[in-house]
């Protein structure tokens, strides 16, 4: 694999690790990066502690550049991430008294003066990402949503409870790997009685709907089922809406993202074999994933404590 060094986990900063890295040599990346604003875990260079959301995005804009020359030319991106809130009054400024280094690793909030933010605007640091990495090149493909049935409790009382995180699919080309079959679910049985039963020429979807052009072949008046009862389809294309919901993890890390999550990207974004990157590894669930697939991996971690989990975890060398 032109020298590189596969099922491997590199305690060392994202961006200095992947310089290290050989060009298009990996064929996907599933990851993670800290969310903004949201825990402090005390290493120096660590993402996520800017004192802007401006500063973040070039970050993180730094690193996936450099990512960029690392996949191959047909490889596919798929970035996990989360919005913040501007803060509320000068609470950001101080630690909670009974949690001196925060819940959950947090400490002093960072998002307590955004510019061309109020207080309790949400920022858009997603949509501010996407777009960032597109105009630095990416191919932006998809904004997926994660949906969870099982969320993160919240207090608030005048806004929804949040309850998804967007999955974007960057690729570095037009044309790029993506196995659709790998991931299709089971036609919808409204779909599949459609597909059995004939069509009036008087129903309103048999002529063209203005602005769209050709009726779709589904629509148009026929007789008998659409398709011959042999091939008939039984699977669909992934919609890019996905229910799965968060699973416990023992371990001390406090944003383990699900393995189904990493598994239904690997699937369909890396061939069998292929190797799998993520430059934000945590506890190492991406890695999991893509042994489990019969895939290679490499892991990123600046923190040696979760690169110690990953490792217990899953095996692999350290570098």
């Amino acid at each position: 694999m032109n020298g590189l060094k596969t099922d491997t986990i590199i305690n060392r900063d994202a961006l200095y690790a992947l310089r290290e890295l050989p060009e298009e040599s990996v064929h996907c990346c599933v990851t993670s990066p800290p969310y903004y604003a949201l825990r402090d875990y005390g290493l120096d260079m660590q993402i996520g502690r800017e004192d802007t959301p401006e500063q973040y995005i070039d970050r993180l804009t730094e690193v996936f550049r450099e990512l960029r020359r690392v996949l191959r030319s047909d490889g596919t991106l798929w970035l996990n991430i989360a919005d913040t809130y501007c803060g509320t009054g000068n609470k950001g400024y101080h630690a909670d008294p009974k949690n001196p280094k925060g819940r959950n690793g947090q400490q002093i909030a960072r998002n307590n003066r955004v510019s061309g933010c109020k207080q309790k605007d949400l920022i858009g640091i997603p949509w501010l990402l996407a777009f960032a990495l597109r105009a630095d090149g990416w191919y932006l493909r998809s904004d997926i949503i994660w949906q969870k049935e099982n969320p993160m409790p919240e207090s608030v009382k005048d806004r929804p409870t949040r309850c998804y995180e967007h999955i974007f699919l960057l690729t570095k080309s037009k044309k790029y790997f993506y196995d659709a079959a790998a991931i299709a679910e089971p036609l919808a049985p409204t779909t599949a009685a459609r597909y059995r039963t004939g069509r009036s020429a008087g129903q309103k979807y048999a002529d063209e709907v203005p602005g769209q052009g050709k009726v779709q072949g589904l629509n148009r008046a026929r007789s008998g089922s659409y398709y011959d009862e042999a091939l008939m389809p039984t699977m669909r294309n992934r919609r890019d809406v996905w229910l799965i919901n968060t699973v416990p993890y023992k371990g001390g890390h406090f944003a383990a993202f699900p393995p189904k999550l990493a598994e239904t990207c690997i699937k369909a974004g890396c061939p069998k074999g292929g190797v799998v990157l993520d430059p934000f590894f945590g506890s190492g669930t991406t890695g999991a994933a893509a042994r489990q697939l019969d895939r290679h991996y490499i892991g990123i971690e600046i923190n040696a404590e979760y690169c110690a989990l990953a490792r217990a975890r899953i095996g692999g060398t350290e570098k």
